[in-house]
């Protein structure tokens, strides 16, 4: 299955915020059209020497939308099911369940965390705005501000999506840089 649809230009945006939300929006879309509608034997299909599978990517962005924005971001707790892992004694949990989980506890998994995000970001941004700060400090002492958490989520995704194409690809042939119009998430 191949489809070539040119990629959606990034709407104007009146605000910084917004234009930064669009672009993290448009990876998060793109990423969603190249990991959906598969079966257990897609979400489990690796290629090359990496072990690395869609299931286990798709777990592994939903578990950065938890850390990265709900609790570095906006100081939340990791909320389900990422506090019941102990991830100093399983540190590629994510990565190796993904692999294991049916295909609609999967992809729920990282619907409800992007939902979780996009609420707490509107908070966040409408509380602190872009130049305020997370709810973290880097071990040197440096706090990275809202928008430094919404570029790192960025390139996470656009990062992601790069792996993602290459996987789908050896799945069964789907291509392209970016989600028919029709695609909803």
């Amino acid at each position: 299955m191949t489809e070539t649809t040119p990629q959606l230009s990034v709407p104007a945006a009146r605000t910084e915020v917004e234009a930064l939300l669009s672009v993290l929006e448009r990876n998060r879309r793109t990423f969603a059209w190249k990991t959906s509608g598969l079966d257990e034997n897609g979400l489990c299909a690796r290629t090359a020497a990496s072990a690395m599978t869609l299931g286990g990517l798709i777990k592994h962005v939903a578990l950065v939308e938890a850390d990265w924005l709900a609790v570095k971001l906006a100081g939340q707790e990791y909320g389900a099911p990422w506090d019941a892992v102990d991830f100093d004694a399983d540190p590629d949990w994510e990565w190796r369940t993904g692999s294991l989980d049916a295909p609609e506890d999967l992809y729920r998994t990282w619907r409800d965390a992007v939902e979780r995000s996009r609420e707490l970001v509107a908070e966040v941004a409408g509380k602190r705005g872009l130049d305020g700060p997370a709810s973290f400090t880097w071990p040197d002492g440096r706090t990275p501000t809202v928008r430094d958490m919404l570029l790192d989520m960025i390139e996470e995704y656009a990062r992601h999506t790069g792996h993602a194409d290459i996987l789908r690809e050896a799945v069964d042939g789907r291509v392209g840089e970016g989600a028919p119009e029709s695609f909803t998430i």
